[in-house]
């Protein structure tokens, strides 16, 4: 069977896949610059990362699966949280409001055809309480996520609804995903 590349070292987007039976060959992170460009809106930056992504590590006779999650707050791009300052200012600014999580998923095959979904889900935060923030800082489940949250956790508990993909606010929305690959020739 042709090789799959996952352009992506996230262990959330590898347990995804194996859920569909896919265990990528390789995993090769693409090395690009995930600035957003000024005034560029959530979706578009969403759709243009995971694009940049999978070109920057497609090569001819492989499959290629790449993918990029924003959370957006509305025009607002939420930062993968680094810190746990920047955690607590995204709590802040999510608690008691819904939001938008966006993952584009880009899947490129051997002959160099490319399919892009992009999967918008939204989930509606509660209004959360100094104790409650203070103790999810404390759990450290926010450092490195996108808008300082991981739904598979601790936060799973501070979502009062969610419409759209639970996959695809973990970070690859398994259905398209599954979709995708087929419709470009690749075997689950």
């Amino acid at each position: 069977m042709t090789k799959l590349i996952l352009a992506s070292v996230s262990p959330r987007r590898q347990q995804l896949l194996a859920q569909i039976g896919v265990t990528p060959d390789a995993i090769q992170p693409a090395d690009i610059d995930d600035t957003p460009r000024e005034n560029e809106r959530a979706r578009l930056y969403v759709e243009r990362m995971g694009l940049e992504k999978a070109q920057a590590i497609h090569q001819a006779g492989q499959f290629t699966l790449a993918g990029d999650t924003v959370v957006a707050l509305g025009r607002r791009i939420l930062p993968k949280a680094e810190t746990d300052g920047e955690v607590e200012a995204c709590l802040g600014l999510l608690s008691g409001r819904a939001h938008q999580v966006m993952t584009s998923v880009v899947v490129c095959n051997p002959e160099g055809q490319v399919s892009q979904r992009l999967s918008v889900t939204r989930v509606q935060v509660k209004k959360l309480s100094k104790l409650e923030i203070s103790a999810y800082l404390k759990s450290e489940e926010g450092l490195g996520k996108a808008g300082g949250y991981a739904i598979l956790g601790l936060f799973g508990a501070y979502i009062k609804d969610i419409h759209g993909s639970y996959t695809g606010v973990m970070g690859l929305p398994v259905y398209e995903t599954a979709q995708m690959l087929t419709g470009l020739g690749y075997r689950l």
